[in-house]
């Protein structure tokens, strides 16, 4: 991979992250529980690569209090019995949502979700995965440099 610097979208395009930046404040409004989001958020990044939202993620969770372990965790959590039915429902949601198997996401993976949520927060959550896969693919397509974030500076700098 090279490593030649790419420009920031936010400095670039604000409009960009701007509009972004709405979509994940109304998110934030359709009452899915915060825990459910920063696991799920956490999940796609790990899938797809992305080491800024991954980094921000995991602290955002260990800052909201999850445990070390909860948090590192995430990326075998089909391994680990440290989620509950409907964290796991959400995560194979999520994996089945970000990946697209097949172009697709399979009735088993449909019915496993929906035996946890209903249709209304079906659609919210998958919204939702659609939301941390928009700032993945943002975040890798420019290069956005890892390891800096601090929780609560999106709050600080909004």
């Amino acid at each position: 991979m090279s490593n030649e610097r790419r420009p920031s979208y936010a400095s670039v395009a604000p409009q960009v992250r701007e509009i972004m930046l709405q979509l994940t404040a109304g998110i934030h409004t359709l009452g899915l529980p915060e825990k459910l989001l920063r696991l799920v958020f956490l999940r796609a990044s790990q899938l797809n690569g992305c080491a800024f939202c991954v980094d921000m993620h995991a602290k955002d969770m260990r800052a909201a209090g999850e445990s070390e372990q909860r948090v590192y965790m995430t990326a075998v959590w089909r391994e680990s019995a440290l989620y509950d039915a409907k964290e796991r429902a959400a995560l194979a949601w999520t994996e089945a949502v970000t990946l697209l198997p097949n172009r697709e996401v399979s009735d088993e993976a449909y019915h496993e979700a929906k035996a946890q949520f209903s249709d209304s927060e079906l659609a919210k959550l998958t919204l939702a995965v659609i939301e941390i896969n928009g700032w993945n693919r943002l975040n890798i397509a420019f290069r956005t440099p890892a390891g800096h974030y601090q929780p609560n500076a999106r709050a600080k700098a909004g």
